[in-house]
């Protein structure tokens, strides 16, 4: 438990890594790697179940015509959210297969650009919403989403930054 304290205070939203993260602490055992895999891993399954929300609301009826267009733009966003933190999850599963510091470093980056578009998807849904037009229950409820989750992905992409940069340093084992 310590380990993970210590390790989300360098996160944007350290009580909430702590609060996500915790209960993973005994399979994490003072893992870098394991640690920033876990963090990706609680970031797409609530990608995912904010895609499948996002999804029901598209199905509804009854949606202003500008609300109905942003939370399909929104479910596109979010598709491609989860799909790039599915590449995450895999890349990260097959690290401990890249002996040579070049191939680690060149996986590692495609790790770090995959879940910063993850990040990036979920802002663009969220600044879909952006006109006052839209003010109302779904805009909040999909805004509320957005930002609890975006929130784990910050924190997810701060402990992939901090796994490279400490592996960099030959400070980490790659199992």
């Amino acid at each position: 438990m310590n380990y993970v304290s210590a390790s989300c205070r360098t996160t944007r939203y350290p009580s909430l890594c702590v609060r996500c993260l915790s209960k993973y602490a005994s399979s994490i055992q003072q893992n870098d790697q394991r640690l920033a895999k876990t963090a990706i891993s609680v970031s797409l399954a609530n990608a995912k179940s904010t895609s499948a929300y996002i999804s029901k609301l598209a199905n509804s009826t009854g949606l202003n015509p500008v609300v109905y267009q942003a939370v399909k733009d929104c479910v596109n966003s979010m598709n491609n959210c989860v799909s790039s933190l599915n590449q995450s999850v895999q890349e990260f599963g097959q690290m401990g297969q890249f002996r040579s510091q070049s191939t680690f470093e060149w996986h590692m980056s495609n790790v770090q650009t995959w879940v910063s578009s993850a990040l990036t998807n979920q802002n663009t849904c969220s600044r879909g919403f952006s006109d006052a037009s839209m003010d109302g229950p779904v805009k909040a409820a999909v805004i509320r989403r957005m930002n609890y989750v975006s929130e784990l992905t910050s924190n997810a992409l701060a402990l992939v930054n901090r796994f490279a940069l400490r592996h960099k340093a030959g400070r980490t084992h790659i199992p």
